[in-house]
């Protein structure tokens, strides 16, 4: 009789065993269902692309570009929202404050990553409050001069201002803007002093540039390009990684042996901090999926741009890197915001 009683004890328990393990392979698979709804289900409900600068920039070309395109695909209203003003932090502080889900989606550039070492006290953290998505695309910037300019490639320009320090002036479209800060990284980097000249803009910048009426300027390469093919202007080097297929002949800062001369401008998208992963990994997909298309790939291509995409976590690293990098910049070139 105790051996029937053991062996029914024994087969309770294996019972027991089983159950617990089918509960949990349900559990599983529970979660695994409702977070695949979830991504499912995503969007709920109209999408805005809030881009934090103005109308023509290349954060704006990049969201209407795209916005139509994930409408198709969502079958929701997706709608570009600028909300321009103070280097970019107005909008990125209305985005930072926007519910976690997904709904509004923060297209924006360079300056994401300078304007807070131009404003420590911010409201939020533009490293704590967003999640990367994906890092669209880059253009390359470059140093550039008139065409009537007597230096004819870097090493002039350098030594000359080497020669005279403090002389040679530069213009830029405002103080912290990244043509700023990219000038003054350059010339920390290759121990110069210059002396700063801000525009209202770039158009104010460009054309002094090309009037000669200032003897440099950090120009991107897609808004060089005509007036580089015109003879107007002249690039002494590129910031980018590698030359630029459009321009063989002007080599790179790295190349002429400064380090840590690269700086690209670059465009990526965020969302607010809490929104859910699986979220975020839906328009990662989905951007991804945008940047392979002939058509987005060609007017980006027509605008300067390279076509990057790739892991949310990309575009997280880039955006840490420059938020660290431009506050050491800051602080040693002793820049401080306009008013």
């Amino acid at each position: 009789m105790s051996h029937l009683i053991a062996q029914a004890s024994a087969f309770t328990r294996r019972g027991t065993l089983c159950c617990a393990a089918l509960a949990l392979c349900s559990t599983l698979w529970s979660t695994q269902v409702s977070a695949q709804n979830a991504s499912n289900a995503y969007p709920s409900g109209p999408v805005t692309l809030l881009v934090p600068f103005t109308t023509g920039t290349g954060a704006d070309l990049l969201a209407r570009l795209l916005g139509p395109k994930l409408a198709d695909k969502w079958k929701v209203s997706v709608v570009t929202d600028n909300k321009a003003g103070a280097s970019g932090s107005i909008g990125t502080g209305v985005a930072a404050k926007a519910a976690p889900n997904g709904l509004t989606v923060l297209v924006t550039a360079t300056a994401h990553g300078t304007f807070p070492a131009l404003m420590p006290k911010l409201p939020f953290n533009p490293q704590q409050a967003f999640s990367p998505v994906i890092l669209l695309g880059t253009s390359a910037l470059g140093v550039a001069t008139s065409a009537k300019s007597p230096f004819k490639d870097f090493k002039e320009f350098q030594d000359s201002a080497k020669k005279q320090p403090g002389v040679l002036n530069y213009s830029s479209p405002g103080t912290g803007s990244p043509q700023h800060l990219a000038m003054e990284l350059m010339a920390q980097e290759t121990n110069i002093k210059l002396l700063h000249v801000p525009y209202k803009g770039t158009a104010g910048a460009l054309t002094d540039l090309m009037g000669g009426h200032v003897d440099a300027s950090i120009v991107a390469l897609q808004t060089a390009a005509p007036h580089l093919q015109n003879g107007a202007l002249r690039m002494l080097a590129l910031m980018s990684a590698e030359r630029s297929p459009a321009f063989p002949n002007v080599p790179t800062l790295k190349e002429l042996g400064v380090a840590n001369g690269v700086v690209e401008t670059w465009y990526g998208v965020f969302v607010p901090a809490a929104t859910p992963a699986d979220v975020v990994a839906k328009l990662n997909a989905d951007f991804n999926s945008l940047l392979q298309l002939p058509d987005v790939k060609e007017t980006m291509n027509k605008q300067g741009m390279v076509v990057v995409g790739g892991k949310p976590e990309r575009m997280g690293d880039l955006a840490k890197n420059e938020l660290s990098r431009w506050a050491r910049v800051v602080e040693k070139a002793g820049i401080k915001a306009e008013n």
